[in-house]
């Protein structure tokens, strides 16, 4: 057919719709001359395509709201149906964000119930496991609330020492990992040495972990304290525990350590450190400073905040996490209660009569 007698069955309209594709292909350039008939077949259909997909988003965000709110109303459900209640902040935003507010404080004292960002590492199943075990751990043995910077007293079983227990007290110079793999390590120092023991918080070894002074640090992490003065790591074995209020908020020590003369265990000056004090002025050399601002801008540290694509591959989405501890958030709540009225107790020493 040549082609003046398919436009002739195009102008008259008895060529479908769907075979239009296969009368442009070849024929680009005639229809270069006919815009007007381009533009009477070619974009209806273009607007029709729209409209559909616009239809399928409508459907998909309707089904993901109906989803939403079921999980709320069990979520609700829930936490009503058990014996202490999760407070829930007011907020006029939805009741989805609404609930994902009142889990908020649960992401920094229960970080090991987040799961690793790697998706390489995920398996859900295993992570539904290991919260389970995690729960059932915490009802054995008190876990307190704790942080970098948290000095603690942690008792373990051992079969060679005396008593068949071992303590160590210390601060709290790094705390990672997640599920049954969390640890913590503490740091003091013993006969002029730095010591450092990992702990990990789940292990049935540990027979308890006292909190003696509860308080964060500028940083996340202190390792940096292996290069300080030992002035700063070293802590009585003694040590009484401080007795504060359980509502009050956890205070922040902004007491900034001085550190000692190259060389370091780690070139501190390129991991942004804030609780070190003059940590540049160690920095003596011209191109130990032009150094530090390659590995600023090779780090992107001063537009880490801007990258959206790094923030969620390091981070929990925020509906996982108020998925995840809408599911634990009766026993947490449970436990949470329990500690409070822990630290509310004050010990009573019975008086003894004097001979």
């Amino acid at each position: 057919m040549s082609f003046v007698k398919r436009l002739t069955l195009l102008s008259t309209q008895h060529l479908r719709r769907e075979n239009l594709p296969l009368l442009i292909k070849g024929n680009e350039r005639y229809f270069g001359f006919c815009p007007a008939l381009l533009q009477r077949f070619v974009e209806p259909d273009r607007e029709n395509v729209a409209n559909i997909k616009r239809k399928q988003i409508e459907e998909q965000n309707k089904v993901l709201e109906i989803q939403r709110k079921s999980e709320l109303d069990n979520a609700k459900a829930q936490v009503s149906t058990s014996d202490v209640s999760v407070p829930v902040i007011k907020s006029e935003k939805t009741g989805y964000n609404e609930l994902e507010e009142s889990f908020s404080p649960f992401r920094y004292v229960y970080p090991e119930f987040l799961p690793d960002p790697k998706l390489e590492w995920r398996n859900r199943i295993r992570e539904k496991m290991e919260r389970i075990d995690m729960l059932k751990r915490r009802s054995n043995i008190e876990i307190p609330e704790f942080y970098v910077g948290t000095i603690m007293k942690v008792s373990v079983s051992d079969k060679y020492a005396i008593g068949k227990t071992n303590e160590f007290l210390g601060i709290c110079i790094e705390r990672g990992g997640c599920g049954l793999r969390a640890f913590f390590t503490l740091r003091n120092v013993i006969d002029g040495q730095g010591v450092e023991i990992r702990y990990e918080m789940y292990n049935p070894i540990i027979q308890s972990i006292q909190v003696i002074r509860l308080e964060k640090r500028l940083d996340e992490c202190l390792r940096y304290l292996r290069d300080c003065p030992l002035e700063y790591s070293t802590f009585p074995m003694n040590m009484q525990p401080e007795l504060k209020n359980p509502d009050a908020l956890v205070p922040i020590n902004t007491t900034l350590v001085r550190i000692k003369p190259k060389p370091w265990t780690v070139k501190w000056h390129l991991l942004d450190y804030r609780g070190i004090e003059n940590l540049y002025d160690q920095i003596s050399e011209k191109w130990e400073y032009k150094r530090w601002a390659a590995a600023r801008i090779c780090k992107g540290s001063d537009s880490n905040e801007f990258d959206l694509m790094k923030i969620y591959r390091e981070t929990i989405p925020a509906d996982e996490q108020t998925q995840i501890f809408s599911e634990i958030s009766p026993e947490l709540a449970k436990l949470t209660q329990t500690l409070k009225k822990q630290k509310r107790k004050r010990t009573f020493t019975k008086p003894q009569k004097s001979v």
